[in-house]
């Protein structure tokens, strides 16, 4: 394994990929560093001398400023480094996007939906309107087990505090989100299970929804049966039987829209499992697929990397409005844009927020913008696309989800537990997280620092995403974690 990596021949700093003592004389480049300090893990530290008020260079771009002047072999983070970035900024469009190679697609095993959609799993999902149901579809989902068989994976529940005294976006978001899970392609059959007093009554629900088989979704306004537990579940042995006629067939990876995002981060984060999850996204989108970025306050400070991979002005400009509507979003709650990285970020390594973008930005891989969504819109075009949501784990999942995405690839350097209404692939930047936390990490990119090239590794994630979308349980599957959180940006009733 390599000690330490400089990333770009450009970069001003190095890398630690282990623990580096103080002292220690290292060669970087043909010129030999002392180590003044020292260097945890997936932190920086400097290989020149660096002026106060310079810029520091690690992906060959700018990564923030020079607090003060910083001496060759120094650790480089958050004492001595402070953010580059303004407010609004003024973009140009400089056309950068070029097109991959096409390759022939494989195929995975899917489940083919009467409307042409294809899922990677086949549960029946419980839909709550509101909050105020919330305990009573819990109980439906505990009690609906037992038409768990055939093809029938899993009967979830989606619980969540919205549906109800909320005005304007934030109540459109909501029913939109909710729609959104309705028509997912998982979902064999759902259950809306409504209150019938709330604002998001299945009544306005079923205006976001649009047309539907009656067959596979069902509705229940708890306010009008005598009985809504019993009731609800008559209705899901009907599904069950509905969704039991599914059957996985060979369906090319054309089909798969796979969501990306990361979160708990380290300094290794861009070096190995981001970079991974881009030479995947480019695989799959060579052989027709669709993949998508968001997260976008995660982008500031690489943002023009993407725009100018955008493949047309039109595509451009609404990548500069994804940017710019977010900022004025922080500013108009008076909260500062840049305040990010987080505490666990910084430990790992992540300095600024320019430093995290710019790693986060690689799991978008090397393929030219195709479209960019609203929160809540569903995938329209092939390829790479944009989505309009916040940083939170939770909420950039599922809006992941809702605009289509059948799995989602989630890269970490700290590790975490959650899931979201999709098959959550949990990736590892480093080996130690993926040996300490077997139970919550599927997939180690930490192997790219040690014995594997990056040709290699993306191909084995490919064929990992085929084998999960294919039936194979990630591990928050295996332990009955389910997540769904809503965006929510104004006031409550």
């Amino acid at each position: 394994m390599q000690d330490f990596i400089k990333i770009h021949p450009d970069d001003m700093v190095a890398v630690a990929l282990r623990p580096l003592e103080k002292g220690r004389v290292l060669e970087v480049s043909g010129t030999q560093v002392t180590l003044l300090e020292d260097i945890p893990q997936g932190h920086k530290f400097a290989l020149q001398d660096v002026e106060s008020g310079a810029p520091v260079i690690k992906y060959q771009e700018p990564i923030g400023v020079a607090r003060e002047s910083i001496p060759r072999g120094a650790w480089v983070h958050t004492h001595n480094l402070k953010t580059g970035l303004g407010d609004l900024l003024t973009y140009t469009y400089t056309p950068k996007a070029k097109d991959l190679e096409p390759k022939e697609a494989v195929c995975f095993q899917g489940y083919r939906r009467a409307d042409g959609k294809v899922g990677v799993r086949n549960e029946i999902w419980i839909i709550p309107t509101v909050g105020c149901v919330n305990n009573v579809a819990t109980s439906i989902e505990r009690q609906a087990q037992k038409y768990v068989s055939g093809t029938v994976e899993e009967i979830v529940a989606f619980p969540h505090p919205y549906g109800c005294s909320q005005m304007g976006e934030d109540q459109d978001n909501t029913r939109q989100i909710l729609a959104d899970l309705v028509n997912h392609p998982n979902a064999g059959a759902v259950l809306v299970l409504g209150l019938g007093c709330e604002n998001s009554n299945i009544e306005e629900l079923k205006k976001y929804i649009g047309p539907y088989d009656s067959e596979r979704v069902k509705f229940l306004v708890s306010q009008e049966c005598e009985d809504e537990i019993a009731e609800a579940l008559h209705m899901i042995e009907g599904l069950a039987a509905y969704a039991g006629q599914f059957h996985r067939e060979p369906v090319p990876v054309s089909e798969l829209i796979i969501g990306m995002k990361c979160g708990g981060s380290d300094g290794l984060s861009g070096i190995t499992a981001n970079p991974a999850v881009g030479a995947f996204s480019d695989l799959l989108i060579a052989q027709g697929g669709t993949t998508i970025l968001t997260e976008v306050p995660e982008m500031f400070g690489a943002e023009t990397l993407l725009m100018n991979r955008c493949e047309n002005q039109e595509l451009f400009q609404k990548t500069v409005d994804l940017i710019n509507d977010f900022k004025n979003y922080f500013t108009s709650h008076n909260q500062t844009i840049y305040e990010n990285p987080s505490p666990g970020n910084k430990k790992g390594g992540i300095s600024t927020l320019e430093d995290k973008s710019l790693g986060c930005t690689q799991k978008s891989g090397s393929a030219p913008v195709r479209g960019v969504l609203r929160y809540g819109e569903a995938v329209k075009t092939k390829g790479l696309n944009l989505l309009s949501a916040p940083g939170n784990d939770l909420v950039a999942s599922t809006a992941l989800a809702a605009s289509g995405a059948q799995i989602v690839l989630f890269t970490t350097g700290r590790g975490t537990p959650f899931a979201s209404p999709v098959p959550t692939v949990k990736i590892s930047s480093n080996s130690a997280l993926f040996q300490k936390k077997e139970n919550w990490i599927d997939f180690n990119c930490g192997v790219l620092v040690e014995d594997t090239d990056m040709e290699e590794l993306a191909a084995s994630l490919f064929q990992y995403v085929v084998a999960v979308a294919s039936g194979e349980k990630v591990k928050a599957e295996k332990a009955g974690f389910h997540d769904m959180a809503i965006f929510k940006q104004g006031v409550t009733l």
